[in-house]
């Protein structure tokens, strides 16, 4: 797909994003006990705000995460993987096909928050783990938070990834990976309100966006 086209199509994913957000702010809502989710999820974020101000950035430990998940992306895609290479300094892996979600899906895709979350429902199912749902909670705030910083400073350079499906289209859908993985965890872990009832929020909140959009034409 030519970048033009990319570029059109990140202009009709917009209300798309707005739709988003609006969503975001009722699951946050319906998201329950404040002080098992959120409490936990914050200190998790503010550990991880300690360490990266005070420590040196484990950036050879984001580097094989980044790697690894345009690897996972392209199993997904049914690509086979000639070569994987990660080191501080950055990385590189040589896929047999690729697409823009292969290519994006390291900024949008928490790879280490994944890895956490699979580690706790496996635990809560062989274990009953459930009862360290703040602890998890603080793991998990941890891992998205090291996710949202490292993803941003590697930003700040210029990114292959990034720059050959352009910026505004790269924008949007990290924009749009990163929540989708908020709206659709958030419920999943919460177990308060449904993935299919975040979904018709959704597609409400957007038809609203377009609808005001329209009557301003």
């Amino acid at each position: 797909m030519p970048k033009w086209m990319k570029f059109i199509l990140a202009l009709f994913l917009l209300p798309v994003c707005a739709g988003a957000v609006s969503t975001m702010a009722m699951v946050i809502q319906q998201s329950g006990r404040i002080e098992t989710i959120w409490v936990p999820f914050a200190a998790g974020v503010a550990c991880w705000v300690v360490i990266y101000i005070l420590l040196p950035r484990p950036m050879w430990i984001y580097v094989v995460g980044h790697e690894f998940t345009h690897a996972l992306w392209g199993w997904a895609f049914g690509a086979r993987l000639k070569k994987f290479k990660a080191t501080s300094k950055g990385g590189h892996v040589v896929l047999t096909k690729s697409n823009f979600l292969i290519a994006l899906a390291p900024y949008f895709f928490p790879v280490y928050s994944t890895v956490v979350i699979l580690v706790f429902v496996a635990g809560h199912l062989l274990f009953g783990w459930r009862r360290y749902q703040a602890f998890f909670h603080l793991c998990l705030g941890m891992t998205y938070a090291f996710h949202l910083a490292l993803t941003a400073h590697v930003l700040q350079s210029r990114q292959s990834d990034v720059t050959d499906q352009g910026y505004f289209f790269s924008g949007v859908i990290i924009f749009l990976g990163n929540i989708t993985v908020l709206l659709l965890g958030i419920p999943l872990l919460g177990g308060h309100t449904g993935v299919l009832t975040v979904l018709r929020w959704w597609l409400e909140s957007t038809a609203q966006v377009v609808q005001r959009l329209a009557a301003l034409v």
